[in-house]
């Protein structure tokens, strides 16, 4: 049945609400959970639900999405499986950049055709979840559904940042608002008793969609439509079959920071909402690092990626990433340190100390805390980030705060002793 699926990824556009994490890489490369891309995700869930025909859409600083999308997914070269990446490009019928979701996927369909497939699902780029897609796609079917929209119950506060539909007892969608921020009492749907008891009454787009390859075809050409959620969605509804989804597990949209940082460190809670551990694997990148190494290090909910060299005195609610070093006596708390692509060589750490200038990772008798490190920076002895008083939001050059999180720029230098 998987078989005549194929997946198209989107990877979203600028990712403005993401920066500075995505100033140098596009959102779909962010790192997450101290070893993976945000991309892996949906590439996962689509591996584990056996689709293997995988386009990954992106636009804008694709460098490092290509190189990480080169040097993980690898097949059987007997195989039709793969994982490539679409890049908007300039051709003689189109000479714009992606314009939307419906736009982006207009422009590749010239990429589609060389496939056989029947049906086309398509994913978002810088979600966090875990979906077997074969449930979706046998319900697509045996409902003799055109399109299938997944969709979440969510409680009446959480209805104005989503797409909401409305849905007769046949999980058929009878109509679909984008975003109301009134208005919406009515809009309820027929939901599990658990849903219902946490109040969770209206059922909300998760941005994930089954389309027939006919319809699909029929509605992208000839028009210039270019949003699956504000056009193609709603003015199929009446016109065309449309069945909701219900999906009741966990699943969150990071698209701000303050939900990439909520959703980072709750993989440090005791039974997180999204499993790690889970049977069906996150897959990423393989690198042939050494085990991390502790000294002294107390360690309270804390997740510790490979290759760290660690003597810190405390890691708290923190998530620490591949090649992570951190000096004595430093104290890390509901942080999330991304780690770096690299080791400093015993020479160049001893060139930094005798030049009195930070080595790469964080140094001695730090106190770091409620912030996010991004790649590859340079954290000086005796620096003290977020352990004062609240900060205003603003970019300082070297670092960004927003919300309360202070988050260091990739390849930042933080010298000794700074007080942030």
């Amino acid at each position: 049945m998987t078989s005549k699926v194929i997946c198209i990824v989107l990877g979203g556009g600028q990712g403005s609400r993401l920066s500075p994490l995505t100033a140098t890489r596009s959102k779909p490369a962010v790192p997450i959970a101290g070893k993976y891309r945000l991309v892996d995700i949906p590439i996962s869930n689509c591996i584990n639900s056996g689709i293997h025909r995988i386009y990954v859409l992106t636009q804008f600083n694709s460098a490092s999405l290509n190189k990480h999308i080169k040097n993980t997914y690898h097949f059987s070269s007997f195989s039709e499986a793969f994982v490539d990446i679409l890049a908007a490009e300039q051709t003689p019928s189109s000479v714009a950049w992606f314009q939307g979701t419906a736009d982006a996927v207009r422009q590749s369909l010239h990429h589609l055709a060389v496939h056989e497939f029947e049906y086309v699902l398509i994913l978002s780029g810088d979600q966090l979840y875990q979906m077997d897609f074969e449930v979706m796609i046998e319900q697509h079917i045996e409902s003799n559904a055109e399109i299938s929209i997944a969709t979440i119950p969510v409680h009446v506060n959480d209805v104005p940042g989503f797409g909401i539909l409305k849905t007769d007892e046949n999980n058929l969608v009878t109509s679909f608002i984008e975003k109301p921020k009134s208005g919406f009492e009515n809009w309820t749907s027929e939901v599990s008793p658990q849903m219902e008891a946490e109040g969770r009454l209206y059922l909300a787009s998760m941005g994930i969609y089954i389309f027939n390859r006919k319809l699909l075809y029929e509605l992208l050409q000839g028009n210039e439509r270019t949003d699956f959620g504000k056009e193609i969605i709603p003015q199929s509804i009446g016109t065309h079959k449309v069945i909701s989804y219900q999906y009741e597990g966990y699943w969150t949209d990071i698209g701000t920071i303050p939900s990439f940082f909520d959703a980072n460190l709750g993989l440090t809670d005791d039974i997180p909402h999204f499993n790690l551990f889970d049977k069906h694997p996150i897959y990423t990148r393989a690198r042939m690092l050494p085990p991390s190494k502790m000294s002294g290090t107390h360690l309270d909910k804390a997740i510790i990626a490979d290759g760290c060299i660690i003597n810190a005195s405390l890691i708290k609610r923190s998530i620490i990433g591949i090649r992570t070093r951190i000096g004595y006596d430093s104290i890390i708390e509901n942080c999330y340190v991304m780690g770096s692509d690299n080791y400093q060589t015993l020479e160049q750490i001893e060139e930094s100390h005798l030049s009195q200038s930070p080595i790469m990772g964080i140094g001695d008798r730090c106190c770091i805390k409620n912030a996010i490190i991004d790649k590859n920076t340079y954290i000086g002895d005796d620096v003290k980030i977020n352990c004062g008083e609240k900060l205003e939001n603003g970019d300082y050059g070297s670092y960004v705060v927003q919300d309360g999180i202070v988050i260091v720029k990739k390849r930042a230098v933080i010298p000794n002793g700074t007080v942030i």
